[in-house]
């Protein structure tokens, strides 16, 4: 026992870091899931978290680049460090929307 206790101090052993991860709706589709659990190292990032999603699902992969990670509602940098049990929404921006307004016709004034 007080082996294992020395080489926990030491590094040698670490607590893995379980993440909880919702994909958006294009990553799911390519991942055949909205859901993924995935098991990281201690002092885990978001990068890190992207990083190991991309090599357990390639078809992920070219998606990860533009994802949005929200970390426990709130968007999150990839330098961002992940908790045990933390929850991670990966969102993809959505591009496009409405064209420009167009000028309003301006009228002469009355007279």
């Amino acid at each position: 026992m007080a082996g294992s206790a020395s080489r926990a101090r030491r590094g040698t052993l670490t607590a893995p870091v379980r993440v909880h991860v919702r994909l958006g709706a294009g990553l799911a589709t390519a991942a055949g899931s909205r859901r993924l659990s995935v098991a990281l190292p201690e002092e885990a990032s978001v990068e890190m978290l992207l990083a190991e999603l991309g090599r357990m699902e390639p078809e992920l992969a070219d998606g990860l680049d533009s994802a949005l990670p929200v970390v426990r509602g709130t968007h999150a940098d990839r330098d961002q460090r992940l908790s045990d049990g933390d929850d991670v929404a990966l969102l993809i921006p959505v591009a496009g929307g409405a064209p420009a307004a167009a000028e309003p016709e301006r009228r002469s004034q009355w007279q």
